[in-house]
């Protein structure tokens, strides 16, 4: 009987279940064990018995086979939850298995668990939310997740499991990975079906896992990527990704180094951090660094407003009298939306993207790689649902109730005068993120491979104030494979900790 889950990564765990080293059942014990005496509120639901039954009848030679994983709770399993993380759906329950996450558990033969907590309809790039409450960082409790791949990052940093699903849709999974020293892959835009229910809008989403290791995410895509006929953007499946681990010859290779892209304001000692790991990173492999000039529009405002139209219609006529249930910063956005939302916007929002996709092209056709920065600084409070470091608008709405009330007023107002004058709904959000830049800087970093659908990956590379701080690699489309080996170059050249120190000390860490 072991005490502790596995500490090392899920393909090591599958490789001690073949040698009868570890048995999935008692791996499956100490997880439930650990979740239940943790204080990181990583998951939302267990179902301990299906679990318990899977562990049992476990084949440890599938890929994954035997392993306890977490599953974020945006995706579905038959029975389980399907919130959405949010109030208004608290008691819906999935009538379907998400083809991705049936995949993992069927062909993988990984042990689904419970769901991992995440932000409120993946709307948020924060780990709080009315429904579950606050998710905390395993480096420093207190402080933030990231989002929306919330308690999927915690659960496998906080050495709950080792592996667990995510999605990134503007940085969901990059983001999380980042603030908790983890991998963090998001594919070419369709390398994971996202069916039966695929959205097309917003044309972003990638699905995809926290790991603690490359080969752990590499195994990943051997399971899960490939077509389905559900998802018309899923991408035929090469295989062998972790056979061809390391194929890629990285010397001569050009890369830019950009600590900060988009404009985005790094805090103290982030773009040092990533200056100094980006060179040694460099010098180790022999790539060949290059100067680019790379400008991109600020297309957060506009291309999120339209990104809502999706949100209504999961709503459907809860809304608007379901507003009060919402996460504050979601009923709002979504009431801007919904009172400024037109053609006009619509329009700059595509230009915004064509600009976007012009600037990403011409800077790989002078370089394979772009290194930058994957937050703008290490993990702030956890209950703060902004990075903001100042007080904004949204917050002071919040803070009073008739102050929302007079505020959603005026919004309506704001919807009348919209359709009399189209273009002041665009010329208002030019003003807002103009006064109030910092609004739309949470993932600003990570959006733009949503947008123009590269694959892009978050390496743990650093610690500022003790905190983990990612080295986000940026690759041409379909080159999913290199941005694995260039991650693999810096995990065998400089290593990174599997778990959080809190986990391998034995005692919380501090606040």
């Amino acid at each position: 009987m072991t005490d502790t889950p596995w500490l090392d990564d899920a393909c090591s765990l599958v490789d001690a279940f073949r040698a009868g080293e570890r048995s999935p059942r008692e791996e499956l014990e100490a997880t439930i064990s650990a979740i239940e005496r943790s204080d990181l509120n990583a998951f939302s639901f267990l179902d301990p018995d299906r679990a318990l039954a899977a562990a049992e009848d476990a084949d440890v030679s599938k890929p994954f086979g035997g392993v306890p994983v977490g599953i974020k709770e945006l995706d579905q399993i038959e029975g389980w939850p399907d919130t959405g993380a949010s109030l208004v759906f608290r008691d819906r329950i999935a009538t379907t298995t998400g083809h991705a996450v049936g995949t993992f558990i069927g062909d993988g033969g990984a042990v689904p668990v419970g769901l991992t907590t995440a932000s409120e309809f993946g709307g948020l790039n924060v780990s709080v939310t009315k429904l579950n409450g606050v998710t905390h960082n395993p480096w420093r409790h207190g402080r933030t997740v990231g989002g929306s791949s919330s308690g999927s990052a915690a659960a496998v940093a906080g050495g709950l499991v080792t592996i667990a699903s995510g999605g990134d849709g503007g940085g969901s999974i990059r983001i999380p990975a980042g603030y908790c020293g983890l991998l963090g892959m998001k594919g070419t835009y369709g390398r994971i079906t996202r069916g039966p229910d695929a959205f097309f809008r917003p044309g972003t989403v990638v699905l995809g896992c926290l790991a603690r290791s490359v080969r752990d995410a590499a195994r990943h895509y051997d399971v899960c990527a490939g077509t389905d006929p559900y998802d018309p953007s899923s991408l035929p499946n090469p295989g062998n990704w972790e056979a061809n681990l390391g194929s890629t010859d990285l010397r001569g290779k050009k890369v830019a180094v950009l600590p900060s892209i988009g404009g985005v304001r790094l805090e103290p000692g982030v773009a040092d951090a990533i200056r100094a790991q980006a060179d040694a990173l460099i010098d180790a492999t022999g790539m060949v660094e290059v100067s680019i000039d790379l400008q991109l529009p600020n297309l957060a405002a506009q291309w999120a407003m339209g990104n809502l139209s999706t949100l209504l219609a999961e709503l459907g006529d809860r809304w608007p009298a379901c507003v009060d249930q919402l996460t504050d910063e979601i009923a709002l956005g979504a009431l801007m939306a919904w009172a400024l939302y037109n053609l006009n916007i619509a329009a700059v929002a595509e230009e915004q993207r064509i600009q976007a996709n012009a600037a990403m092209a011409e800077a790989f056709t002078e370089v394979d790689y772009i290194i930058s920065a994957t937050n703008p600084g290490p993990a702030f409070d956890a209950t703060k649902t902004n990075s903001s470091p100042n007080t904004t608008f949204i917050d002071q709405i919040k803070e009073y109730r008739a102050t929302k009330q007079a505020a959603r007023g005026g919004l309506a107002a704001l919807r009348i005068v919209n359709g009399v004058v189209p273009k002041f709904s665009n010329v208002l959000v030019e003003a807002v993120v103009e006064k109030v830049p910092d609004l739309v800087t949470m993932g600003g970093l990570t959006i733009i491979s949503n947008i123009y659908g590269n694959p892009a990956v978050s390496i743990p590379a650093a610690t500022v104030d003790g905190l983990p701080v990612g080295m986000q690699v940026l690759g041409r489309h379909h080159r999913d494979a290199e941005l694995f080996d260039v991650a693999l170059a810096y995990e065998r050249e400089f290593g990174w900790a599997k778990v959080a120190p809190s986990v391998t000390a034995g005692v919380p860490a501090a606040v």
